[in-house]
């Protein structure tokens, strides 16, 4: 067998419904699906059942160990050459197994991802959140299918590896955000070769509200100093520019604050153009994603909901871990899984 889809699932069965749908319509068909629930309270075994006739899925439940701990119980009963590591919230396009072969057949690789777009179906919040995860005014980056020059890490939502090379690096960690970076560093240590295939592309949902995208991102944040703290090397200056746009949008507030105070008018009224500008700048831009007005305003609200939210938990695990020399399980026990 070719590929073994591997999906952790934690309380999300209507999303899984609509992946198993789309893998009904792939071209390329050597593939398994293996779905590990998570210890979830609303279990999509029911939805797995209904398509046990059309596809060769396997489905396991067991008890809450993290998504990482999930995808290595996939990979130990998986068959397939290849391991496709998704997330339960992707929908994939018919030609998205195709795109992986044709790649793997040009150019031969042990690990491999690609990036993740909106699709037209998705809620104007998400279409927000999507822009904001892919924009370059963002730092989003890479997930909107860019080459970078260097290194490309892939992650978890996204990622294939060969079977052999997952066993040989142990599968993911126990860190409960970050672990997919994580391995991605470790791929590279261990000397394999790593790609980026651009034409595999998901639609992403990723999350369907503001106050769950803030703390999806905060998360993020923190992961990034625990894995500066176990690869220095892995911190770039790129991740830093979310917590200086953090200080800075503090500091602009912190003038309004004072100009009010004072009566300064302009005190008050640069850091406010300041503000919006940036909110403007992103909402006119998500126009070269997608033209849906209401969406469009969401996207300079989803762009400084990303940028905080990151920027805030990269501050605090900054204070946690490298000003108090707290180890990571102690600082932030709600992140790992023992």
């Amino acid at each position: 067998m070719k590929y073994s889809i591997i999906v952790p699932v934690f309380n999300r069965p209507d999303e899984v419904d609509e992946l198993l749908e789309s893998l009904l319509h792939q071209e390329e068909t050597d593939f398994e699906v293996i779905i590990v629930e998570d210890g979830s309270q609303i279990p999509c075994k029911a939805v797995c059942e209904k398509y046990s006739d059309k596809l060769r899925l396997q489905y396991f439940n067991k008890p809450n160990s993290g998504p990482g701990q999930s995808r290595n119980y996939g990979a130990e009963r998986a068959q397939g050459d290849f391991l496709l590591i998704l997330d339960s919230d992707v929908v994939l396009p018919r030609q998205y197994l195709s795109a992986i072969s044709t790649e793997l057949k040009h150019q031969p690789t042990d690990a491999f991802g690609g990036p993740d777009c909106a699709h037209e179906s998705f809620t104007d919040t998400q279409k927000a959140i999507s822009y904001s995860m892919t924009s370059f005014l963002t730092t989003g980056g890479i997930r909107g299918g860019k080459k970078k020059l260097d290194k490309f890490y892939p992650r978890s939502f996204n990622m294939g590896i060969r079977r052999d090379v997952y066993t040989e690096l142990g599968g993911f960690s126990k860190m409960r955000f970050g672990e997919d970076i994580d391995f991605s560093i470790r791929i590279f240590k261990a000397g394999k070769r790593c790609r980026l295939f651009p034409e595999a592309w998901v639609w992403h949902k990723r999350r369907t509200d503001f106050r769950k995208f803030f703390r999806q991102v905060y998360n993020s944040g923190i992961a990034r100093i625990n894995l500066y703290k176990k690869y220095p090397s892995s911190l770039k200056l790129v991740h830093l520019l979310p917590m200086v746009f953090t200080l800075g949008v503090g500091g602009l507030l912190l003038l309004c604050i004072i100009g009010a105070i004072l009566g300064n008018v302009w005190f008050t009224f640069v850091p406010l153009a300041m503000l919006a500008a940036y909110y403007l700048l992103n909402s006119l831009y998500s126009l070269t994603y997608f033209r849906n007005p209401k969406a469009n305003l969401l996207s300079g609200i989803a762009a400084y909901v990303q940028l905080l939210g990151y920027g805030c938990g990269f501050l605090e695990a900054w204070w946690k871990r490298c000003v108090r020399k707290q180890d990571e399980f102690s600082a932030f026990e709600k992140t790992f899984y023992k």
